[in-house]
């Protein structure tokens, strides 16, 4: 819990239960409602007998999320969302997380405030081993209200108790998943927080201040913010070009973020995070037009999922790997002083960059965090880089509502991407795979002399978001550290492209 200026809100604000499966009913007192997810009606629930009669005169009863009054449920309150029959070849384990949000839903319209879901049926494929884990995640994510609803004085919250429970898990197991879940939707919770606000309630300063006061209590990570101007200047050139506009509002001054976890003792890997915090983009000079600029100050959910990744690390206290991650925040305003195409600003790698369009910021803010964290990865132990952005409309446009990740040559002989595509699928989290071509660091390379490299092409890249991607690894300073490098294994860059307001972390 902490205090945002307007009155204090909690990041986890519900008691989380485990309950053992096979002694359900001594628990009735404990909750108001019980909502059970399975793939077909299992044979032992509090309330069975109600919905096995209901089914009797109505053949679609079973056969979407539904409300029973029974006796036996706690409450009085049967609630049964099925997943459907899972044997198609696309049947991945978000049936699971949609049946959960519906159950909980449903609950919480019926007035329930303690809701108890009741995962009844083991999964019978293996990629659907998490199947509670990310039930679970997904009916807590459906409590969620923006935190601008939340610091509201007369809000209240509707559900104090969620209880979860299987068939299938020990007592010691519900409570080790107890508090990975309830780590992780902690600190998805701060991402949401940071990164679904208007631009004036998450300016950079307050986005700053919040996340100040999220990890204030952790004493395993630091906050450090820079907010210096002429540091700023010096150290971050790419960040202050998109901020110039800005810079003459006090309150959209830019500032750039770094958080560091530190484990339990010995280090053996390092983690290092950039992440985009654009929390508005109008566009700059080149202005966002025809009603496209509505929605841009979700541009920074990039950063605020790497803070929000940070403090999961940290609530586990995740033995053997550290973690740094820099948040560059800035606003993209437009005006007199706005930076201009045919500008060539140098980076903090000492790469010159003729700019072609202002509206491609994100990939100069990365760029100069990036690069501070390269130059820290040099001497860390066992080092992987990786960036997290809202950085093209072409990511979107190739695959929709999901994340794209793509290697560089060092993170793809490692197969980063390969290995988060696989665990995306087990915590019903996909991610696309894509990869960099030739053409993509042919297309950034410069048009004369005055200039190391091209942010855009006047018409546009035939590969947008792969060239947005061989921008920042050439600007970054990365492009020295490929496969060919005697530093081959200690430097790889994976770039991630989160596409839509924030989600998922696994």
């Amino acid at each position: 819990t902490q205090s945002t200026g307007l009155m204090s809100v909690s990041l986890f604000p519900y008691e989380l239960v485990p309950v053992d499966g096979q002694s359900l009913t001594s628990f009735k007192e404990q909750f108001d409602s019980i909502v059970v997810i399975s793939s077909t009606l299992p044979e032992t629930f509090p309330g069975r007998d109600v919905l096995i009669a209901t089914s009797k005169v109505d053949k679609k009863a079973t056969e979407a999320v539904g409300f029973f009054p029974s006796s036996e449920a706690p409450g009085g309150r049967l609630i049964y969302s099925p997943t459907g029959v899972l044997d198609g070849d696309t049947d991945d384990i978000r049936s699971y997380a949609s049946a959960s949000r519906a159950g909980m839903k449903r609950a919480v319209e019926s007035g329930s405030s303690k809701p108890l879901l009741f995962f009844a049926k083991k999964p019978e494929r293996v990629e659907h081993s998490k199947a509670l884990e990310v039930g679970l995640l997904e009916a807590l994510a459906g409590l969620y209200q923006p935190l601008t609803t939340r610091e509201r004085s007369e809000y209240k919250e509707s559900v104090a108790k969620v209880g979860f429970s299987s068939l299938w898990h020990t007592k010691e197991q519900l409570e080790h998943i107890a508090k990975i879940v309830k780590a992780i939707e902690q600190s998805r919770r701060l991402a949401r927080d940071v990164g679904g606000p208007d631009p004036e309630r998450m300016t950079p300063y307050r986005f700053a201040d919040y996340v100040e006061a999220s990890f204030k209590g952790l004493k395993n990570v630091t906050v450090t913010v820079k907010k210096d101007r002429e540091t700023l200047l010096k150290e971050y050139p790419l960040l202050c070009s998109v901020a110039r506009c800005s810079m003459t509002v006090p309150r959209h001054q830019p500032c750039v973020i770094r958080l560091e976890y530190h484990p339990p003792g010995p280090i053996k890997e390092t983690l290092f995070l950039a992440g985009k915090g654009v929390t508005y983009d109008t566009g700059g000079a080149d202005l966002k037009v025809g009603g496209i600029m509505a929605g841009m100050s979700r541009d920074k959910c990039g950063a605020s999922n790497m803070a929000g990744f940070v403090m999961v690390a940290a609530l586990l206290e995740t033995p053997g790997l550290k973690v740094v991650a820099e948040l560059g925040m800035v606003r993209n305003s437009i005006g007199a002083d706005s930076y201009l195409s045919d500008e060539i600003i140098t980076s903090h790698a000492g790469v010159r960059v003729f700019i072609g369009n202002t509206d491609a910021e994100g990939r100069l803010v990365l760029a100069d965090c990036l690069s501070h964290l390269r130059v820290d990865a040099i001497n860390a132990v066992n080092p992987h880089l990786m960036t997290c952005a809202t950085l093209t409309g072409h990511a979107v446009n190739s695959v929709g509502p999901y994340t794209i990740s793509i290697d560089n040559g060092p993170a793809k002989a490692n197969s980063r991407s390969i290995k988060l595509h696989e665990k995306g699928e087990l915590w019903g989290d996909p991610i696309e795979l894509s990869l960099f071509r030739r053409e993509d660091f042919k297309n950034v390379k410069p048009r004369n002399s005055d200039h190391d490299a091209m942010q855009v092409l006047k018409r546009g890249s035939p590969r947008g978001h792969q060239f947005g991607g061989a921008f920042i690894i050439v600007a970054s300073g990365l492009q020295a550290h490929g496969i060919s490098s005697p530093l081959f294994g200690i430097n790889s860059l994976n770039l991630s492209e989160i596409i839509f307001f924030f989600r998922r972390f696994f």
